[in-house]
């Protein structure tokens, strides 16, 4: 199975922790494709996402020495264990391919011709979306099986922006939807969704979308691998003539969605996802 990662930066945490884990289980990426750090599109969605203060918190943490006071800095928490490496972290996609050996090349739009040519020469059976621009049928048309997304939310229920603070609003559960990409917005064929058993751990809306994605990088091996001995199947999403796309959550529905976390209760066996 030849795979290959897209992501919004070789900084990302997230491409770093999926190459590493699909490695672990077997598939070590024949390539990945990043856009240039400080594109404008990937600052303009991460404020939107997380607000000023996410995104200082991130560049921080990505441009400090790897350890302060003892402690690794790491974004996203759940993550470390897989990024844990010597007496430190992986910090980029570069440190990650030099480990394991594959190439990565960095780029100013992930649909552009020299893109194309570049994952077409890498001849991928599978691509696993991270992050990065809105992706046209050109490129959603080059690997064999399809380009792979884990959405943090439970399709086709939740599409769109927000899904984690949406699901809580809208009483669906908490989860990740592991499905191929087609041209709209989170309406491609399911392959699996997982509920997060465990989400009412979660400290905070931030705190829970941390589990999440780590939640996705961890399901998705499991994904692969049944794609791979043709286990899992991928199926058409029902409903999507509702409309169930949501947007960025205004400030006033974000505290909304925070009071509901905090009045879940853990399952009383205590069970994780």
């Amino acid at each position: 199975m030849r795979i290959v990662i897209l992501s919004s930066s070789i900084y990302s945490e997230t491409a770093c922790a999926l190459a590493l884990r699909v490695a672990e289980a077997g598939y070590v990426p024949v390539g990945a494709l990043a856009l240039r750090t400080l594109d404008r599109g990937t600052v303009l969605r991460k404020l939107g996402q997380w607000g000023v203060r996410g995104v200082t918190r991130y560049a921080r943490n990505k441009f400090l020495p790897h350890r302060r006071d003892g402690q690794t800095l790491v974004s996203n928490p759940y993550l470390e264990p897989v990024l844990k490496h010597r007496d430190g972290v992986f910090r980029s996609l570069r440190e990650v391919a030099a480990s394991h050996r594959f190439p990565v090349a960095i780029c100013k739009d992930q649909n552009a011709p020299e893109s194309l040519a570049r994952l077409k020469a890498w001849s991928p059976d599978l691509i696993i979306f991270t992050g990065g621009n809105i992706l046209r049928k050109p490129l959603l048309e080059v690997p064999r099986l399809g380009v792979l997304n884990v959405h943090l939310g439970w399709l086709p229920e939740i599409r769109g922006m927000s899904s984690p603070e949406w699901s809580l609003l809208q009483n669906v559960p908490l989860g990740v939807t592991i499905h191929f990409m087609d041209e709209g917005i989170d309406t491609g064929p399911i392959l699996q969704k997982y509920e997060l058993h465990d989400a009412a751990r979660s400290g905070s809306l931030s705190d829970l979308r941390n589990r999440l994605i780590a939640f996705g990088i961890d399901k998705i091996a499991e994904v692969i691998a049944g794609l791979d001995q043709g286990t899992i199947h991928a199926k058409p999403q029902s409903d999507l003539d509702r409309d169930n796309q949501f947007f960025v959550m205004h400030e006033w529905l974000q505290n909304r969605a925070a009071r509901r976390l905090t009045t879940m209760r853990l399952p009383v066996d205590g069970a994780h996802g």
